[in-house]
């Protein structure tokens, strides 16, 4: 979800709330530590040089139980962190703790925001030499191809 959306929503809402995938919600007196531009500079496993920048938010659970974020209020530290860190309409990120630090992708279920899970991927698929689908053999046409020396369940030599 791109920072545009997010203030969109916030324009209407009568509450923050952001769900995780399993129906948890973040506790409602969360903070909001930070509101960042985060630009990442790298080369792929193909070599090719990439740069991406995000919108980051991160979540954190203060027990601070008399605490609870207003839209408008995040609204505001938005505004603040556009004016003074020059950020654009970018895919907005979140951090929020579980394990570790978790990165979620960012949707919204017309009342609470989702924290979507995020996943890595191969950038250069093309040029890494893994096959985008694994390639389907059946075990017969397996064991006719195999050598002499090499058999199902037997070793090789």
């Amino acid at each position: 979800m791109k920072l545009s959306e997010v203030k969109q929503h916030l324009a209407t809402a009568e509450s923050v709330n952001f769900q995780l995938a399993n129906g948890t919600f973040v506790p409602e007196h969360f903070h909001v530590t930070e509101v960042g531009l985060i630009t990442r500079h790298f080369i792929d496993c193909g070599g090719v040089e990439r740069i991406e920048k995000i919108i980051n938010f991160q979540l954190w659970d203060a027990n601070d139980f008399e605490h609870r974020l207003k839209p408008q209020k995040l609204l505001n530290i938005i505004a603040l962190s556009e004016n003074r860190l020059g950020i654009g309409d970018l895919e907005v990120e979140v951090e929020y703790q579980s394990d570790t630090i978790g990165k979620y992708g960012l949707g919204f279920d017309g009342t609470n925001f989702q924290l979507l899970p995020k996943k890595t991927a191969c950038l250069a698929q093309d040029a890494c030499g893994v096959p985008a689908q694994k390639p389907k053999v059946r075990m017969s046409d397996l064991q006719a191809s195999q050598s002499a020396c090499c058999t199902p369940g037997g070793g090789c030599c």
